[in-house]
């Protein structure tokens, strides 16, 4: 397995010196997401780009054959990224726009491309060459040669970063070694569901979304409340669900009250799946499932330092609980960019006890003030319309 993947990144490099040959077209546009997945702002910009700039070429690429059928499905264009359209599409887009890296398309045949980082969230903590130290210290601070060589797509300098406000743009341009002036300062497409009207929101998931997603809504009908936990990844890759919290003593709670809880783990968190079947008002979400058209009917976030929490704020009338039970070992392991009291809001507990008190005496409502300075310092303008400024950027 080790030979294989080292000859992997073998042919890798040495095709990407020939990507730089190619013509690109600037109406091709093409799209990815880490995993091959279908999801983040990388979908909305992807999603709204086709319905409002159709004389654009557009299309997803992917290597997971479910996205790309999904897709399709949805009348959408796909390619599997190795196929030959996929090849050619890649080799032949002006643009590319992905949500971490380069390797969200594929790496070896983005010589050449007008790169678009739109990034999966705003930065609480060191992100990339920021990092100081912990797990990740080889890949950004001794940028090791195996690093260099098993993921040269973290050393691909992005050419344009999608940022939300100046002092987001100084840490992106920081944190990706790039100038200021490549952030461009729109906010995130993801937004989108967030900050539309019901009927829009409705229409959206009928025409986009999965019968999973469809499902879940109708579940958390059903319910007096519902809590969504979303707690960021741990470089360690714990299994944080299990570890921090008596998910029996939680379900029970929850019973007790007819409210649900969402667990929807990060993309790289380690879960034990045998926990996930046992509980009556506990439903882990699985990772193929798009959570921002679930927020806007849960009632309460529960999260730690994920940048989740501007997200969630753009929504009226919706709880926070900052469940932080390993704060002093996490800002160890990563540390933070911007001091976490001063950036947050709502109900701050540091262990799981606190967590059931919190819940079972609704205290978790948030501060309407320091929402809205938030917001400001964060977003700027609630109400922009990230889609229409890429596009006025780029055609």
């Amino acid at each position: 397995m080790k030979l294989f993947k080292f000859l992997a990144f073998c042919i890798i490099h040495c095709l990407y010196p020939f990507s730089f040959l190619f013509p690109r077209d600037r109406k091709k546009w093409a799209f990815g997401s880490f995993r091959g997945a279908f999801n983040d702002n990388a979908k909305y910009l992807f999603i709204q780009c086709c319905e409002e700039s159709p004389e654009l070429n557009c299309a997803w690429l992917s290597m997971n054959n479910d996205t790309i059928r999904f897709i399709r499905s949805r009348n959408l264009r796909a390619y599997h990224t190795l196929s030959p359209r996929g090849i050619w599409f890649a080799l032949t887009s002006k643009y590319w726009f992905f949500n971490a890296y380069t390797s969200d398309i594929l790496y070896c045949f983005s010589g050449n491309a007008v790169c678009v980082n739109l990034w999966h969230g705003l930065t609480m903590k060191r992100i990339e060459f920021g990092i100081k130290s912990g797990p990740l210290a080889d890949r950004f601070v001794k940028q090791t040669w195996k690093e260099r060589f098993y993921n040269p797509e973290t050393y691909r300098k992005p050419d344009y970063m999608l940022s939300s406000a100046p002092f987001q743009s100084d840490i992106f341009a920081r944190s990706f070694r790039i100038p200021i002036d490549k952030c461009l300062e729109f906010g995130y497409p993801r937004n989108f569901p967030l900050t539309s009207d019901s009927e829009t929101l409705r229409n959206f998931i009928t025409k986009y979304e999965t019968q999973e997603t469809e499902s879940l809504i109708e579940k958390i009908a059903q319910y007096k409340r519902t809590f969504i936990y979303m707690p960021t990844w741990r470089d360690s890759q714990k299994n944080i669900f299990s570890q921090s919290m008596n998910l029996h003593e939680l379900d029970s709670l929850l019973q007790s009250k007819n409210e649900l809880m969402l667990m929807k783990p990060h993309a790289n968190t380690v879960i034990d799946d045998s926990q996930c079947q046992q509980f009556s008002n506990i439903v882990f979400i699985s990772n193929t499932v798009d959570v921002y058209p679930i927020l806007p009917f849960i009632d309460v976030l529960i999260t730690d330092y994920s940048s989740i929490l501007y997200d969630v704020i753009l929504m009226d009338n919706k709880g926070v609980i900052l469940y932080v039970y390993d704060y002093n070992e996490y800002e160890t392991e990563r540390s933070f960019e911007i001091p976490f009291d001063e950036n947050t809001v709502g109900k701050k507990v540091t262990n799981f006890e606190g967590l059931l008190q919190a819940i079972s005496e609704e205290d978790y409502h948030v501060d309407e003030q320091k929402r809205q300075a938030l917001i400001k310092k964060f977003w700027g303008q609630k109400d922009s319309n990230p889609t229409k400024k890429i596009l006025e950027k780029f055609l």
